[in-house]
């Protein structure tokens, strides 16, 4: 099947190379005329403008978009006038579900069909296979089976679910028609909300065996300072890259995330080459404000986010406002990083 791909960044690009693996003609284009070179070399037809891009497919045009979410209007505004009825744009991004709603609207006017499908893989994507989380009418998901079925992992990657029937939906193939427009996006706003949670569960519980020497440690003896009553608890030097080795063979937390995690370590047990300011691209804040449009109660993934705002310094000025306080009412003074007593 021919597809055009727009955006060979880490998933674009591995994404064209699996669908090239798979027999697909692909025909590609981005801003960076590297990224297409290193396709063209492996098979696909380079486009350098958005024009050439839409004359090299054939109609009805089956064109994916591998873009940034915050970039997908403007992508949209230069593309839709050179597309034709009966195309299809798939959007492969994280883009807010109430945005695929609207674009779908917006591409129907025009006899346009547009797909969302939320991709789920990262870099190893390319070996692994990808999950594909799917939205939009039934007719133009069809079309595209073919292709999502060779981005996908294989029915061979997992055991079979117990009191499951095999074969049952193309979901033990690694890929879902999920339901209607924004249905793909929603189950994987939903799906990188719990991958907050369950990273933020692992750091955490690492970080409670990382300082499970605390009692060896010298603390300061003061009155702003928490006392370890019983440092004899807290005599451990725990081999963290070994523990997370063991975790991955037999245990009921073991998951790729925990591979991924024995990697790192693996190659630096200290992390010294992290700063420790976690991102967040805008899924598990969408999914937090469902949850609270819902009623549902998500206090895990919910913390999870916030906490991923405190890394980045988010909560520097709350805390200064704390300091301020227990200044204020009590007299005492703020610690320096050090641990010695800051003049204010």
């Amino acid at each position: 099947m021919q597809i055009g791909m727009i955006g060979l960044g880490r998933m674009g690009a591995s994404m064209v190379t699996r669908l090239l693996r798979g027999g697909h003609e692909c025909v590609v284009h981005d801003e960076a005329p590297e990224g297409i070179a290193r396709l063209v070399a492996l098979g696909a037809t380079g486009a350098a403008s958005l024009q050439q891009f839409v004359d090299s497919l054939r109609a009805p045009r089956a064109v994916w978009l591998m873009v940034p979410a915050a970039a997908v209007d403007d992508l949209l505004a230069q593309l839709t006038p050179l597309l034709r009825s009966g195309d299809i744009v798939v959007d492969g991004g994280n883009s807010h579900y109430h945005d695929d709603l609207r674009r779908a609207a917006a591409l129907a006017a025009s006899g346009i069909a547009h797909v969302d499908v939320g991709t789920s893989g990262g870099v190893a994507g390319l070996e692994r296979g990808y999950c594909l989380m799917i939205g939009g009418e039934n007719e133009p998901v069809q079309q595209l089976a073919a292709l999502f079925a060779t981005l996908a992992p294989g029915v061979d990657t997992a055991a079979p679910t117990p009191g499951r029937r095999a074969g049952s939906s193309s979901a033990d193939r690694g890929w879902l028609h999920c339901g209607p427009h924004g249905a793909g996006h929603f189950v994987k706003m939903v799906h990188n909300g719990i991958e907050y949670g369950v990273m933020a569960a692992y750091a955490e519980g690492l970080n409670i065996l990382h300082r499970a020497d605390a009692g060896r440690l010298e603390h300061a003896v003061d009155a702003e300072t928490t006392p370890l009553r019983r440092p004899e608890h807290y005599q451990y030097t725990l081999d963290l890259p070994e523990i997370a080795e063991l975790w991955r063979r037999g245990s009921v937390i073991g998951s790729w995330l925990l591979d991924l995690t024995a990697t790192a370590l693996a190659a630096d047990p200290a992390l010294a080459g992290y700063e420790g300011r976690v991102s967040d691209s805008g899924e598990g804040r969408w999914t937090v404000q469902a949850a609270i449009d819902e009623a549902v109660p998500a206090p895990v993934l919910s913390a999870a986010l916030y906490a991923r705002f405190d890394s980045r310094g988010g909560a520097d000025f709350a805390d200064r406002v704390q300091s301020a306080m227990r200044h204020e009412f009590g007299g005492h003074v703020e610690k320096a990083a050090d641990g010695s007593p800051r003049r204010t």
